[in-house]
């Protein structure tokens, strides 16, 4: 563990890429197999593999607690330290008192980390973590906490390490980028790639890979600039929801990864029916079967609900009967990733869409024959109708969803029309937010799946008031009747690896919804200054703002005005978040003439 922990600091001591990449592969390839597995999972910040369902749950506050009860320091005396560093890791190096000598492995820090993971309660957590701590010298405490907190803070992403491997073995980081996708285990990825045997790897069922993302564009004629053949659907106001079924068994996975089953419970059993082993995309929403206010351009007896109500089905372990039906939800697929064996990335989307619709009509033609309701199949659009002078296709067209949509966990097929002209997406366009939802989703129908990038094959149109997502890192008790809570948050974006302070907030955010997060930010505070406290920056905001101003106030260079959050991003991870670069283009555009 001294040499993994010598290894980062060298690692953080350079700010160029090719260094970086360099004294990982050299470190990897000088470790026997079973470390440098491990040691690939540790370098990219986590105690566990990707697909490992195991969770350390050691928040900020237990963290400082033991730290500082080793330590034997008083709590102005860490406070001060943490105002150098900025992290718990480092506090912990410098607190902690030296050893003259550790027998530490890196198997010995992992079996640690799945003993904590199997603790019950914060109370026996802390007498592992305590354990292990003590066994450590101040060095490897450092990255020890820094793994438990999730950012090594050294500059190395889980990318790097991946082309550490590639050079490391001599094996195409195509290949290596591939494996570790499916597997979501960099320590697997390297074993096949240190034996040559990298396309033995094969997509794990039940392990969510990253979802293909949308690039933004301000107009129909930008779009369509970027390829010819383009498919147009809604943008829903949900959460992104990849669906994992096999063998009858069904498990929804969020874009942060995270399994989601239990707060959509009515959703596997509408899609328990589909052949085995299949991984669908698409969108959760709220829905509502009987709005009654279907226009000439959409023939649904229902349509998407606001985000606001969908809020209320996010983040529960039980469901009630009750919330099931005051907040029904229906899942709308619009890509599949996996069938019966083989994997679907690499072909063209117009062919996935092909196999899509054939997997509905077999689990519809399924669905009938026990007597259940069918699922829900929208045509596709704008096929075989004959098209407008203006737009180029038939306003009978537009998103023409089945008559009937079935029960509560309705499964729809992602309607999609085809948009020959700037004319036709905006129509298209004005149709989508007339039935409440974001814009458009732009599509190459000849585009390949890329996990995890967004690049211009998918493209994203929306018009609203400017909005970032940020980081929230510091909170506020309030004022009046919020008092008692952390009401006032201070959020911020990215520059380059680090969180910079952009604004504050303090509406925008229901009584409950603060009540919640109040006892989050509690548990996972990293310092307390009288009313206001710094917390482990992992909560997503996504935040409005009238406009934006240069400002020497806060440490990103810029500052919101009026700035309200819009909802919690609870379905992204703090690196998702925008960043400075982001923040500049939205103020000269503001700024130009």
């Amino acid at each position: 563990m001294l040499r993994f922990a010598h290894t980062c600091e060298k690692i953080a001591a350079t700010t160029k890429k090719l260094e970086k990449t360099a004294l990982v592969a050299g470190y990897l390839k000088n470790l026997p197999l079973g470390e440098a597995s491990i040691a690939a999972i540790f370098l990219s910040g986590r105690p566990f593999p990707a697909y490992d369902e195991a969770t350390l749950q050691v928040g900020g506050s237990l963290l400082w607690r033991v730290i500082a009860e080793l330590a034997g320091k008083s709590e102005a005396e860490l406070s001060a330290i943490y105002r150098k560093y900025g992290d718990a890791g480092s506090v912990a190096a410098e607190a902690l008192p030296e050893k003259s000598e550790s027998g530490l492995s890196l198997s010995d820090v992992r079996q640690a980390y799945s003993e904590i993971a199997i603790a019950r309660g914060p109370a026996s957590k802390a007498v592992l973590l305590s354990r292990l701590l003590q066994r450590a010298s101040p060095l490897e405490a450092k990255y020890i906490v820094k793994i438990i907190s999730g950012d090594l803070r050294i500059g190395l992403k889980e990318s790097l390490v991946e082309e550490a491997i590639a050079r490391a073995f001599d094996t195409p980081l195509d290949q290596v980028k591939r494996a570790n996708m499916l597997l979501g285990d960099l320590g697997e990825t390297l074993q096949l790639a240190s034996a040559g045997r990298l396309a033995e790897a094969h997509l794990r069922i039940f392990h969510p890979i990253d979802f293909m993302l949308a690039s933004p564009v301000e107009s129909a004629e930008e779009a369509l600039s970027y390829f010819p053949n383009a498919g147009v659907e809604d943008k829903y106001d949900g959460i992104r929801a990849e669906a994992h079924i096999s063998h009858g068994e069904v498990r929804i996975f969020s874009r942060t990864r995270d399994e989601i089953t239990e707060s959509f419970p009515e959703i596997p059993p509408a899609l328990a029916r589909l052949p085995k082993d299949v991984v669908l995309d698409g969108e959760i929403v709220a829905w509502s079967h009987n709005s009654g206010e279907a226009d000439q351009n959409c023939s649904a007896s229902g349509r998407a609900l606001p985000f606001s109500m969908l809020q209320q089905r996010l983040g529960r372990k039980k469901v009630s009967a009750r919330l099931m039906q005051d907040v029904p939800v229906a899942y709308i697929v619009f890509d599949v990733l996996f069938e019966d064996g083989e994997l679907l990335l690499e072909r063209p989307l117009s062919e996935r869409a092909k196999i899509l619709d054939e997997l509905l009509a077999r689990k519809e033609a399924a669905d009938s024959a026990s007597g259940r309701v069918a699922t829900a199949t929208p045509a596709l659009t704008a096929q075989s109708n004959s098209p407008t002078e203006a737009t180029g296709i038939s306003r009978q067209s537009l998103f023409s969803f089945a008559d009937e949509i079935p029960n509560p966990a309705a499964i729809i097929r992602a309607p999609v029309a085809k948009a020959p002209s700037p004319e036709a997406i905006e129509l298209l366009f004005t149709a989508a937010r007339a039935r409440g939802n974001e814009g458009l989703i732009i599509k190459d129908q000849d585009s390949l799946y890329t996990p995890g990038r967004r690049g211009r094959a998918w493209l994203k149109m929306k018009r609203e008031l400017a909005t970032l997502d940020v980081v929230v890192t510091a909170v506020e008790y309030g004022h009046g009747k919020r008092i008692g809570v952390l009401s006032d948050y201070t959020f911020a974006v990215w520059d380059g690896d680090r969180l910079v302070n952009i604004g504050k907030a303090y509406s925008g955010l229901t009584d409950a919804e603060i009540a919640e997060m109040t006892q989050w930010f509690l548990a996972h505070k990293i310092m307390e200054q009288g009313l206001r406290l710094e917390v482990e920056p992992k909560i997503v905001l996504e935040v409005a703002f009238n406009n934006m101003m240069r400002s020497s106030r806060h440490e990103s260079g810029y500052a919101l005005r009026f700035p309200r959050i819009v909802r919690l991003r609870q379905d992204k991870n703090p690196e998702d978040a925008d960043n400075l670069e982001t923040v500049k283009k939205i103020y000269e555009q503001q700024n130009s003439p």
